[in-house]
């Protein structure tokens, strides 16, 4: 094995770390045994602080749940003809036949159309629905529907949707594609340089193509690739763990950061992993032990390298740590822009000491430490399966996610799990696929780094390879994509055009604004496209514009 070589503030880190790891159980044990010294103390002092009180928000829009055994995977109908019956689905509520359509989630999204999608790529294979029927007698979520079933709930026989006629992609890839975009691409809106590719999903032909190679700053689209090395390398069923270790004779605590960026401290955990369930679950075993006070460490040993990304402190994105509960926000959001806490690792431990205090258990105040091989694990909670996570990134856009996950692919693929180890990963794994990497630069997984460079060749190409039947595990990046009018970072876009025909991942920053997902022509084609374009100067034009190119595609 390779061990790479540690620079100068490494190889510092590291005899830091082995000198803590030295002297904290000479410390645990004088803990322990100026424990009654400490009691009097406290009781001469006065009464503990209160804890500062946990705000509990609402439910997260997407609501997962633990998964059934995987079912065995559908061989009837294409990947592309499933995303073109669901954004169907979208096309004919925008028309008003929602009665008719079936049930729909809180943020719009066909609950059909994600039990489907599970069902095809084995990794949900659960019905997502809130009635009584979404529930078997043992407690567990029911199988989800087939595809005949959510086809026949759209006013059709299972085969409604066909492939497009023969002849018909040859017939639209020549002048009267050229035709349609051109005058839109060149809107004054799009800035000086722009670049576009639109391709049969079915196929894998390109129907046009405008600066196909030329990079450009993506933005958020980089979520997409990031998506397709996470579920590349480590497989949607993945899931991340906490979990709480003991270190042997020291009544040390460990909390253990496990790069799970979905880890929730609210009440109500909306099916993702609870630190609070993390902390019951921890007292029960502590107290099966007949220890009831701790000394408390937490470790976030996991990942390495700077922890803040190079745009700074910035609402968009917490410090990266392998350990953090609802993305070190300061309120009850879920999603979007909102300030941070300047420590996510110390906000969770110190939550998580809450937590155990509630349940009868005392702890010191949390202290940095790392868990030794000999600690023995209390407890753990683990994510919903990676799928599941890569489409709550999409769909909300969300840079916490995607940094975590660039961390994750690294780590996976024996590199430093840093900013730098994270960009290495997703190229070597898109790479490894065969993808068009020319031109293509990474900085970070969520697309903040202006550096960041993608093709409009690139980015279809990675929607085709998710769409590719042989590979069922990348469906999510599909499934994740913004629904156009309905979910995500589309809401309120699309809503006097293409809603429910679009479905597509949003890029902007200052001057940049960019799109790429897939649409369904009237002929029932799939198609992927890409758009990017650079030095816009209003982004409410730039997006417009965006927005009508991918609409006249509909119309095709």
């Amino acid at each position: 094995m390779v061990v790479p070589e540690l620079r100068p503030w490494q190889s510092a880190k590291s005899r830091v770390r082995k000198i803590a790891g030295a002297v904290r159980p000479r410390l645990a044990r004088l803990a322990t045994a100026m424990k009654p010294q400490v009691a009097r103390l406290r009781r001469a002092v006065g009464p503990q602080l209160a804890r500062v009180m946990r705000a509990t928000g609402p439910r997260l829009a997407t609501l997962v749940r633990s998964p059934r055994p995987p079912r065995p995977r559908s061989r009837t109908l294409r990947t592309w003809q499933y995303t073109a019956g669901a954004a169907t689905a979208g096309l004919a509520l925008a028309a008003g036949v929602v009665t008719a359509a079936g049930p729909w989630d809180a943020d719009g999204q066909r609950t059909a159309e994600r039990d489907r999608a599970a069902a095809l790529e084995r990794t949900g294979g659960t019905d997502h629905g809130s009635g009584a029927g979404s529930v078997t007698a043992d407690g567990e979520p029911s199988p989800a529907p087939s595809a005949g079933s959510v086809l026949t709930g759209l006013g059709g026989g299972t085969n409604t949707v066909k492939s497009a006629p023969a002849g018909k992609s040859a017939g639209i890839s020549g002048t009267a594609v050229r035709d349609l975009l051109g005058p839109l691409l060149d809107s004054s809106a799009l800035g000086s340089t722009r670049a576009a590719v639109v391709v049969d999903v079915a196929t894998g032909s390109r129907l046009y193509g405008s600066g196909a190679d030329t990079a450009l700053t993506p933005a958020s689209t980089t979520k997409i690739a990031t998506a397709v090395a996470a579920l590349s390398a480590l497989g949607a069923d993945h899931r991340l763990t906490t979990r709480v270790a003991l270190e042997p004779g020291t009544r040390e605590v460990v909390l253990v950061g496990g790069g799970d960026p979905t880890l929730t401290a609210r009440k109500d955990a909306a099916g993702w992993a609870s630190l609070r369930t993390l902390a019951t679950e921890t007292a029960k075993s502590l107290t099966a032990r007949g220890i009831k006070q701790v000394t408390l460490s937490y470790d976030t040993t996991l990942y390495s390298g700077p922890d803040l990304h190079s745009i700074g402190v910035n609402d968009n994105l917490a410090r990266v740590s392998p350990l953090t509960a609802d993305e070190g926000r300061t309120n009850d959001s879920v999603e979007g822009p909102v300030a941070r806490v300047s420590d996510p690792a110390a906000d969770a431990a110190r939550k998580f000491a809450g937590f155990l205090a509630d349940a009868g258990i005392k702890t010191s105040s949390p202290g940095t430490s790392k868990a030794s091989r000999r600690a023995e694990t209390l407890a753990t909670v683990s994510s919903p399966p990676l799928s599941s996570i890569v489409e709550r990134m999409l769909t909300n856009s969300d840079n916490d996610i995607a940094e975590a996950l660039a961390r994750q692919t690294a780590l996976a693929s024996g590199k430093l799990a840093s900013f730098d180890g994270g960009a290495a990963a997703i190229d070597a794994q898109l790479t490894k696929l065969g993808l068009p990497m020319t031109g293509a630069s990474f900085h970070d997984g969520s697309g903040l780094n202006r550096d960041d460079r993608l093709t409009a060749n690139l980015l279809t190409a990675l929607l085709v390879k998710a769409a590719d039947a042989d590979r069922p595990g990348l469906r999510a990046v599909l499934t994740g994509l913004p629904v156009a009018g309905f979910t995500g970072t589309l809401t309120s876009r699309y809503t006097d055009g293409a809603a429910g025909v679009v479905r597509a991942k949003t890029g902007t920053l200052t001057g940049v604004n960019t799109l790429a997902g897939t649409v369904v022509d009237k002929d029932g084609r799939l198609l992927a496209f890409a758009f990017l374009t650079s030095n816009t100067t209003s982004p409410t034009e730039a997006q417009k514009a965006l927005d009508e190119t991918a609409t006249a595609l509909a119309g095709l």
